[in-house]
């Protein structure tokens, strides 16, 4: 028996004796916010995990991880999924924050925070943009003055998804206000439960209120809690956006499922509110629609499986924003698709209305992916990426 069998052998072994009946199915093991109580059999399966190292596979050992190499972690997927396993975890803590700090965190911040990370000790909070720079996200003003062993700082972010229950955040701000745009600015890790940081939900058109605006009044920092050095922000800034799109694009291997793809279940749906002919759907357009959608998924799961292939680190370069970019317009698509198929019934708000909870999950699902081209990068600023690192066209 080859080495890999062996650990394929012993990884369904260890699944099936450690994985609870309430830790299989659909969903993930909610990064752990200290606001967010698990189910038992959640609570459970993470702490089994946590034992294992496989709630960041790919992590070395010493930072709770399980130092998996690219073909052991694709076996551990291959059997969760076999048994329909909750996957390692997934978010901003060790999909964004996570990988960062392991490749630019002193080796004090790695034995400090990658294990929290490890272990789900917490949710974490974006500090990108703010309400004066968005998309120009070096024109950033929120400040942070040193004082003594720690920074105080002062400003507002916006789009701080779920910042509500998030317990830190990682933040860009302006250390150097003297020196040009791109060269004044730090990382910094910031603890979200002090007097110094509001939060405001920032209401949505779907109903739901995963963006925030967050504010800082005098909040303090640590100074050993700025990754990567002073004023080089700007360089791990930049990092961190590639390990967020390549997480948003389905190629993350950092921690997360990266690869692990859903059957398409667009075509059942949209049969369920058109008419059918000869056992298929009536209107010529709609099912090309919706062939060359289905063929788009297809080629997109492909090209997932593709980058994470090629790819020699925990997260892809700029092709991130390739596979990201088609990854959000596919998904839109099929959301049109569904939404023109159900016609008039797609866009009534609730039950008395005569929708059903499918419909109406539908219409709130159609309106929030609509931010799938905005969050991570606008689809402006990543046709710029590909132009320019992918392309190599001239600015």
């Amino acid at each position: 028996m080859s080495k890999l069998e062996s650990f394929r052998e012993s990884t369904r072994t260890w699944l099936e004796e450690n994985c609870p009946p309430g830790a299989r199915g659909a969903g993930y093991v909610p990064i752990g916010s200290k606001s967010i109580e698990l189910e038992p059999d959640t609570q459970i399966w993470l702490e089994n995990m946590i034992t294992k190292g496989w709630t960041v596979p790919s992590w070395p050992t010493k930072y709770g991880g399980a130092d998996l190499d690219r073909d052991q972690y694709k076996i551990l997927i291959d059997e969760m999924k076999r048994i329909n396993a909750r996957p390692p975890l997934t978010g901003r803590c060790v999909n964004y924050i996570g990988p960062t700090i392991l490749e630019f965190g002193t080796d004090e911040q790695k034995a400090r925070w990658l294990p929290v990370c490890a272990r789900g000790e917490g949710a974490w909070a974006m500090g990108y943009s703010e309400p004066g720079a968005g998309s120009d996200l070096a024109s950033l003003s929120t400040r942070a003055i040193k004082q003594g062993d720690h920074y105080l700082i002062n400003g507002r972010k916006t789009w701080t998804s779920d910042a509500t229950y998030c317990d830190y955040i990682f933040v860009l701000v302006r250390t150097s206000p003297e020196k040009p745009k791109h060269e004044g600015i730090s990382l910094i890790l910031v603890d979200m439960h002090q007097a110094g940081v509001t939060v405001h939900p920032i209401p949505l058109l779907s109903g739901a209120s995963p963006f925030c605006e967050t504010v800082f009044e005098d909040a303090i920092a640590p100074a050993n809690d700025i990754i990567g050095g002073i004023d080089r922000g700007w360089t791990v800034g930049k990092r961190l956006l590639q390990f967020e799109r390549s997480t948003h694009a389905g190629i993350n291997t950092s921690g997360s499922q990266g690869g692990r793809t859903e059957e398409n279940k667009l075509p059942e749906l949209v049969m369920q509110y058109v008419e059918m002919t000869d056992n298929k759907i009536a209107d010529g357009a709609l099912r090309a629609r919706l062939a060359v959608n289905d063929m788009n998924t297809r080629a997109q799961q492909i090209t997932q499986r593709r980058a994470i292939e090629e790819t020699q680190s925990s997260a892809p370069g700029f092709s991130s924003s390739v596979v990201k970019l088609t990854n959000a317009l596919n998904i839109q698509e099929a959301d049109e698709i569904l939404m023109q198929s159900m016609g008039s019934q797609g866009f009534r708000w609730d039950t008395e209305s005569g929708s059903t909870e499918t419909e109406i999950a539908a219409l709130k699902k159609w309106l929030y992916q609509k931010s799938l081209t905005i969050a991570g990068g606008t689809k402006e600023v990543q046709l710029n990426i590909i132009a320019k690192r992918v392309l190599g066209l001239p600015d």
